[in-house]
């Protein structure tokens, strides 16, 4: 039933959206039809907030959307955000139900005239990588210690002498052949594949580096042109980009064998293994160093030992020892007279105990001066028998001196042997023509017996 507007009567059982139905039906409804869009706009209103969300409008000439980028998408963009600037942006398009506004959301975006070069990469990048090109598994393994490197760049850029510095600095003493070629503007990435190719032909090096300083998205375009990538893709020998852009790749480092973020990082890559191989080559010989000090120090304790068991063995060590055992033996002889002259003593102070305990004070005094006098007969007799015993020693050994051979050839006498050795003591038995040994004090006459008759005297 309709009204005279024409408009539908409410019935009883018409269902009422409520705002917030009709909105969520609203977001539904753009989310499905408009999933994802690139925009591009002036942003107008940016702001910031403590948590770092972004909060701004895009606008052209006629028409303005409200958008919102959240923190994640936010810090990972190339660029500053800022009132003014044309960009292009890529998001979703939802309503925001509490306002019943529609915005979109911001998942990426660049300034406007970067936004052609960077979509262009994309496309490019996923033709190449569609085709193969960028494939781990074709990627040649770079060698450790080359001795022979090219490197195409701008001969003039300072990107070559930091890369030569690095170099030196590191001690890298193998050949460098640069292929000079114009690294910006529209002919420099003919001169790069012409040079990619001359390194080839020239056969001078095994490792080749691709590269230049940092710039900005146009300034390094020539790395993302197709024919650099098939280039590098391509050439025979190993190739190492190093374009100096550390925050985004090009497609010469995706086609590459291996990429460094700068020309200076492609110099430490390369020497890297030769600072690795230094390192354990200073590691070896610290190792061998105390290895050798080690065995040393084993051989010179072991010679400290054979030397102290030769001391141990030799005559002068045998006589100390010797001096040592006789010096004990002194001291235990002393100690055992002193102990038995000591025991000896209190026995005798026993019996006077004793003998206190028995007799009367007279006949104590008496004893006592009995046992004094023993006391010195005793050690007076003890003297005068070691006294006597040390002169019958000394004229023994007088005696003995004298009575020795040396005593009586120094007395004029002459001592006579058969050549044997045998003492001749008398003349029987001596013939004619024998031979005799005499012995003087200063030394020895050989001489032959002539005559063995008694020759009387005057």
């Amino acid at each position: 039933m309709r009204d005279p507007m024409g408009m539908n009567l409410l019935t009883p059982d018409q269902h009422i959206a409520t705002v917030s139905e009709f909105t969520r039906q609203v977001r539904n409804l753009l989310e499905e039809q408009i999933p994802e869009i690139w925009l591009k706009g002036e942003i107008s209103n940016f702001r910031r907030q403590a948590s770092g969300h972004c909060y701004f409008s895009l606008k052209d000439a006629r028409s303005q959307v409200a958008g919102v980028m959240f923190r994640g998408n936010a810090a990972r963009i190339p660029l500053n955000p800022r009132d003014g600037i044309e960009v292009i942006v890529y998001g979703q398009v939802s309503v925001y139900e509490p306002r019943g506004i529609y915005q979109i959301i911001v998942r990426y975006m660049v300034e406007a005239g970067v936004g052609r070069l960077q979509m262009e990469f994309e496309r490019l990048r996923r033709k190449l990588e569609g085709e193969g090109l960028f494939d781990a598994k074709r990627k040649r393994k770079i060698p450790q210690c080359p001795v022979s490197i090219g490197f195409v760049t701008s001969a003039t850029g300072a990107a070559v002498w930091d890369f030569i510095g690095i170099l030196r600095r590191r001690h890298w003493l193998g050949r460098l052949v640069i292929f000079p070629a114009t690294v910006q503007g529209a002919a420099a990435a003919a001169q790069i594949v012409e040079q990619i190719e001359e390194a080839r032909k020239s056969a001078l090096v095994e490792l080749l580096v691709v590269g230049r300083g940092g710039g900005s998205l146009e300034d390094l375009w020539p790395f993302n042109e197709e024919i650099v990538a098939r280039a590098v893709a391509q050439s025979a020998v190993p190739v190492i980009s190093a374009v100096g852009h550390e925050i985004d790749f090009t497609l010469c480092d995706f086609a590459a064998d291996l990429r460094a973020e700068t020309p200076s990082a492609a110099a430490e890559l390369i020497t890297s293994s030769l600072l690795d191989f230094q390192e354990r080559l200073t590691s070896a010989e610290t190792s061998m160093t105390t290895q050798i000090r080690r065995r040393l120090e084993r051989a010179e304790s072991r010679v400290l030992l054979v030397d102290s068991r030769l001391k141990g063995c030799s005559p002068v060590a045998l006589i100390e020892r010797a001096y040592l055992r006789l010096d004990e033996m002194a001291g235990r002889i002393s100690g055992a007279l002193s102990a038995l002259i000591t025991r000896q003593a209190r026995e005798l102070n026993t019996f006077g105990v004793r003998l206190a305990r028995l007799s009367p004070e007279p006949r104590i005094a008496l004893h006592w001066q009995r046992l004094h006098s023993c006391r010195s007969r005793f050690y007076e007799a003890g003297r005068r028998e070691l006294q006597s015993v040390a002169q019958r020693v000394a004229f023994l050994a007088k005696r003995l001196v004298n009575t020795g051979p040396d005593n009586v050839l120094n007395r004029g006498f002459v001592i006579v042997r058969d050549p044997s050795g045998k003492i001749i003591a008398e003349r029987r038995g001596l013939q004619a023509g024998k031979r005799l040994v005499n012995q003087f004090r200063d030394g020895e006459i050989t001489v032959d017996v002539v005559n063995t008759e008694a020759v009387d005297g005057p």
